[in-house]
């Protein structure tokens, strides 16, 4: 079963969560969900029932970082784009003689993950250390959690989406196999030009990486030999490459050829994968306890010592009073408390900053919340991806479109006009709507004399659709609402003009 294996990546504070087996396969494998059918580009000979259908089988390693002041083992500060190697304490340098010194931060972090994860948070785990030789490892070891992790068998559901067609209804839960925080290395920086590459011990600065270990293998068969693509960086490439992976192995056996046990990197340009090195030979890492680290130990409400200090020891039941809300949490209190869709949930949430936006807009407006959500999904995020902005860097406040939504709303300007007071506000920072509408002459026509007079006059200039109108023809309803629209300048109400036209027309 593919399980997430929370793992600390980089000098300091970057920890992962991994869905990586270890030596056996059955640990690792996690079905992707249908099946997948092979599209060989080469002949080949006629299959025997069901030979055509494969499924893949798909693990992932993550490593996301934490985010703390400083590193997981040393006292040297975390700043992104720091100079090359200026933020490098003696034990990041594996001079002899240094010791690890585990930041508390750290593990409150890994502690509150596992509890969100759904995770069985272990009271003791312990630190292992991992032996290989690379110029990025100077100590010649990596501290981890390789025996006993930090938290083990956790879940995560998510829902479903094939193409356009996405049911919140439709959710797949994925194991979690445990998380455990780990140690950076250090980054190497390749220098083609002068053939030598360059070390940085500061590292602890990217935000996620992901290694995917994918299979295929014909329904009810043993699981087929995985291969590991390393270091993916973006969700996007993540997706990229598991699909290429999967079509790749497939073709591969089809045309009789045989999957290698090895590590592959993505080609982000040509959108492939490419083969780095195998993994036949089974590297031995040489696990052993860290002699510098105690185990780890955790306190519960019921286990904490009565005179124990606050600030030197971790309180799990602590940490879990203050986790913050959970997306799914969040999703189903905003489906339920405005009655928006559920895929109205997930955008809110998805895109950085929209639901607090939404919140503000909730909280000063009288529209309804389904005309609240319509704005905002559409319009509002339209403009922002359009000129390719964050909610952040909007022009245009939640202030702002609340009174323009209470406008509306309130029968003050037409939608037409709203639209067009939405283009000036967000051209024009620092005017309020009503000061839009007033400079423009949007608002609509609230002198009911006046456009009963105005709509006479248009009845008077076309006979023929009057004439159309009373032989039972209501179409034309429509089109004299807008002669009279277009008459006043967009400024009348097409409901409160229907029902003057209607009142004439008898």
């Amino acid at each position: 079963m593919a399980a997430p294996i929370l793992r600390c990546a980089r000098p300091g504070r970057c920890w992962s969560l991994d869905y990586r087996p270890r030596r056996s396969r059955a640990l690792f494998a996690e079905p992707v969900p249908g099946r997948v059918r092979g599209q060989s580009s080469a002949a080949a000979q006629e299959p025997r029932p069901g030979a055509h259908e494969w499924a893949a089988v798909v693990g992932l390693e993550i490593h996301a970082q934490i985010s703390s002041n400083s590193k997981l083992f040393s006292g040297s500060q975390v700043t992104f784009l720091a100079p090359p190697n200026s933020l490098v304490s003696f034990f990041d340098a594996s001079l002899p003689g240094t010791l690890p010194v585990l930041n508390r931060r750290c593990v409150e972090a890994a502690v509150m993950t596992g509890l969100a994860l759904n995770c069985t948070v272990n009271k003791k785990s312990l630190f292992d250390r991992k032996h290989y030789f690379y110029a990025d490892l100077p100590a010649g070891y990596q501290i981890t959690q390789q025996r006993l992790p930090i938290a083990v068998n956790g879940s995560l559901t998510y829902s479903l989406g094939v193409g356009a067609q996405w049911s919140p209804s439709a959710t797949k839960t994925v194991r979690i196999k445990q998380i455990q925080l780990e140690q950076d290395s250090g980054k190497s920086l390749h220098d083609d030009t002068r053939s030598q590459t360059l070390i940085d011990l500061n590292r602890a600065e990217g935000q996620l990486r992901v290694d995917a270990n994918v299979s295929v293998h014909h329904p009810g068969e043993p699981l087929g030999v995985r291969t590991e693509v390393k270091n993916l960086n973006s969700i996007r490439f993540l997706a990229k490459a598991i699909d290429y992976e999967i079509q790749r192995q497939i073709e591969e056996l089809q045309n009789g050829g045989k999957i290698l046990n090895e590590t592959r990197a993505f080609d982000e340009k040509l959108g492939c994968t490419v083969s780095m090195r195998d993994k036949e030979g089974k590297q031995d890492y040489r696990f052993m306890p860290e002699p510098n680290l105690p185990p780890l130990i955790l306190y519960d409400a019921e286990s904490l010592p009565v005179a124990a200090d606050p600030q030197q020891v971790v309180n799990i039941d602590w940490i879990r009073e203050r986790l913050p809300e959970l997306p799914s949490v969040t999703r189903g209190r905003l489906v339920e408390q405005y009655g928006i869709l559920p895929e109205h949930s997930f955008v809110l949430l998805n895109e950085d900053g929209l639901l607090e936006f939404f919140q503000t807009v909730m909280k000063e407006t009288r529209a309804e919340p389904k005309k609240v959500i319509g704005w905002i999904l559409t319009i509002f995020l339209g403009y922002l991806k359009q000129r390719n902005l964050a909610v952040s860097e909007s022009p245009l406040s939640p202030s702002s479109l609340a009174e323009l939504l209470n406008l509306l709303d309130s029968k003050v300007i037409s939608l037409p006009a709203a639209k067009q007071v939405f283009e000036e506000l967000w051209q024009n920072q620092g005017k309020t709507p009503g000061q839009i509408i007033r400079e423009k002459k949007l608002e609509l026509l609230q002198n009911q004399e006046e456009l009963e007079e105005i709509c006479q006059a248009v009845l008077a200039k076309h006979p023929q659709q009057v004439m159309a109108v009373k032989n039972g023809n209501q179409k034309v309803v429509n089109k004299l609402i807008g002669i009279v629209r277009r008459a006043t300048g967009g400024r009348a109400d097409p409901g409160r003009i229907k029902q003057i036209l209607e009142k004439q027309l008898q």
